[in-house]
């Protein structure tokens, strides 16, 4: 979902479980609304693994996404304002910016299996996590398809700091095509429609360190 290749970025994590991951792998890109157009299925495209920082501040916004930033008289907008103390290069408009390239990479990387475009994305819990519910699907024989048609709404929904260390939870809503196919390519979660999904994303970072990577902590479904 950041997140280090040519996509520069900020992204960090709060634990996830992995039986939560293994359960319903659409828990880690989100959930269905109902809002569902046909659309013929399409396979997982490889990427190639990131050289950089996944999140950082200079990130550009692959499309006009609509974004929010919370008002800084907000708990969540004092936060942020406390987090550019500590990192005069922080910002909240181009941190969402490279929270949207970081969830576009994560998404795909995932529905790949590329474990090596993954790792600098995510903290180490959960890299377990994703690694464990590839390698069951692997084990099974099963494929996830994902694609993500486009980002409708960015929002930073949370943030908190704590010492030096920056905690934002982006709110992501999403039209994908995003489902399970068995050994014999008949779907077993999911369909093969556009659906508007969805996530609730949180990243975290050491403000005081000059690595400049947000990594994800957590995903869940809003």
């Amino acid at each position: 979902m950041s997140a280090s290749g040519g996509f520069p970025i900020d992204l960090i994590l709060f634990g996830m479980i992995a039986a939560f991951l293994v359960l319903r792998l659409r828990s880690i890109l989100g959930k269905r609304t109902g809002l569902e157009r046909q659309a013929p299925p399409v396979q997982p495209t490889p990427i190639r693994p990131p050289a950089g920082p996944i999140i950082e501040a200079r990130a550009e916004p692959l499309q006009a996404a609509d974004q929010t930033v919370p008002e800084a008289t907000t708990s969540a907008g004092q936060a942020l304002v406390r987090m550019r103390e500590i990192d005069q290069g922080f910002d909240a408009a181009r941190f969402l910016a490279g929270a949207e390239q970081a969830f576009r990479m994560i998404v795909a990387a995932f529905a790949a299996g590329n474990r090596v475009a993954l790792r600098p994305l995510l903290a180490d819990e959960t890299y377990r996590a994703f690694e464990q519910a590839i390698s069951l699907r692997e084990k099974s024989g099963e494929a996830q398809i994902s694609e993500i048609k486009s980002v409708q709404h960015l929002s930073i929904d949370a943030a908190e700091l704590k010492g030096r260390v920056g905690s934002v939870t982006v709110k992501v809503v999403s039209d994908q095509i995003s489902y399970t196919q068995d050994k014999d390519g008949k779907p077993l979660t999911g369909a093969d429609a556009v659906t508007e999904i969805t996530d609730l994303w949180t990243f975290e970072r050491d403000l005081s360190q000059p690595d400049p990577t947000w990594r994800l902590v957590a995903a869940r479904s809003g």
